[in-house]
C-alpha cells in the first residue's frame, strides 16, 4: 500500500475526504483541519492500495488539487490492520500489476537527466568493461554490464514515445546522445594510457575468446534486447526495480560501448563497428519492448483518462 496525503483548500476538503471514503481500496482516512501552511488548507491523508492509486491521482487533479494544494505518496512497507486487508481485498486487481503512471513518469523523468553522477556511472562502466575485455575476464563484464545507468534514458524514450511527452523523449535522447560518446571517448584514452603504461596491452584482444559475443550481431542480439526492455519496464511500473539487476546482466549495451572503444585503438575496425552496431541493436530494441509493455497497460477507460492528463504535461 501507498500512504498519500493531500494538501486541500479548505473549501474543497470535503470533496477530498468524500473522494477518499468512497474509495474501496482507501482506509485510515484522517483530516486535519488548518494545520498546512505552505500552501495553507487542510491535510488529508489516507492508506491506498497500489490499484486505486491512479483513479484517485486522477480524480484529484480534476478537482485542482495538484494546482491549489498538493499530493505526495510515500510507500509503506508494514502495514498491521484489519482495515487495511480489506482495503486491499476490496481493490479490483492485484497490486503488483498496478500502474502508477504519475510515478512512472516521475522516475523515469528523474533517471534519465544528463547528470555528474549519471555520466561517472556510466563511464566507470565503460572502464570497467574495457578491462573486462582486455583481460578476457566475463565477470569483469558482467560488473561493467550492472553498473551501467542507461535503462533510465530508455526508459524515458519508451514512457515519452507512448505518452506524446517530447520533454522525457528530448531528456533521454540527450542523456544517450552525450553521454555514451563521452564515455567511449575517455574509454579510448584509458585504453591507450594502458599500452603506454605497459599495464594492460589492447593487443591481447586476439586472444579474448571469452568476449568476443560482444562484437558478434545476430538474431538473438535484437531478441535479448527485447526481453530485456520488457522485462526492465515491467520492473519499473510493478514497483520491483529490484528485478531490474537482473536485467541488464544479459544485455551489452556498455560492453559494446567499450568494445568499440578499445577496439577502435587497437585498429580493429570491423570488430569496432560490429560493437556499435550491436549497441545500437540493444538500444532500440530495448525502447521498442519497453513501449510495447507500455502500451499493453493501457487497458481500462481510467488508465485512458491518466494518460490523456499525463499527455497533456
Amino acid at each position: 500500500m501507498l500512504h498519500m496525503r493531500v494538501i486541500s483548500p479548505e473549501a474543497q476538503t470535503g470533496e477530498v475526504r468524500d473522494l477518499l471514503l468512497d474509495e474501496p481500496g482507501a482506509t485510515h482516512v484522517t483530516v486535519l483541519p488548518g494545520v498546512a501552511l505552505q500552501p495553507a488548507g487542510d491535510v488529508v491523508e489516507a492508506d491506498v492500495t497500489r490499484e486505486s492509486v491512479d483513479a484517485l491521482l486522477n480524480a484529484l487533479c480534476e478537482l485542482g488539487i495538484d494546482r491549489s494544494g498538493g499530493v505526495t505518496l510515500e510507500a509503506i512497507d508494514t502495514s498491521l490492520s484489519d482495515a487495511s486487508d480489506a482495503a486491499e481485498k476490496a481493490a479490483p486487481g492485484d497490486p503488483s500489476d498496478a500502474v502508477i503512471w504519475d510515478e512512472l513518469v516521475a522516475r523515469t523523468g528523474e533517471e534519465s537527466r544528463l547528470s555528474a553522477s549519471f555520466q561517472a556511472f556510466l563511464t566507470i562502466a565503460c572502464l570497467l568493461a574495457a578491462i573486462g575485455i582486455i583481460t578476457d575476464s566475463p565477470v569483469t563484464v558482467v560488473g561493467a554490464m550492472v553498473l551501467g545507468p542507461e535503462f533510465g534514458p530508455l526508459a524515458a524514450i519508451a514512457v515519452g514515445a507512448v505518452l506524446r511527452r517530447a520533454d522525457l523523449l528530448r531528456r533521454g535522447g540527450l542523456a544517450l546522445a552525450a553521454g555514451f560518446p563521452l564515455a567511449m571517448v575517455i574509454t579510448a584514452l584509458a585504453a591507450v594510457a594502458f599500452d603506454v603504461t605497459g599495464l594492460l596491452s589492447t593487443a591481447t584482444l586476439d586472444d579474448a575468446t571469452q568476449v568476443d559475443f560482444i562484437y558478434q550481431v545476430g538474431p538473438f542480439s535484437f531478441i535479448v534486447a527485447l526481453l530485456a526492455g520488457a522485462a526492465g519496464m515491467l520492473a519499473l511500473t510493478s514497483a520491483k526495480s529490484a528485478s531490474l539487476v537482473g536485467v541488464f546482466i544479459s544485455v551489452t549495451t556498455v560492453p559494446a560501448a567499450a568494445y568499440a572503444s578499445t577496439a577502435l585503438v587497437e585498429g580493429r575496425y570491423a570488430e569496432a563497428a560490429g560493437s556499435a552496431l550491436q549497441l545500437l541493436v540493444n538500444l532500440v530494441g530495448i525502447v521498442v519492448a519497453a513501449g510495447a509493455v507500455l502500451l499493453l497497460s493501457r487497458r481500462t477507460a481510467g488508465r485512458e483518462r491518466v494518460i490523456r492528463r499525463l499527455s497533456a504535461g
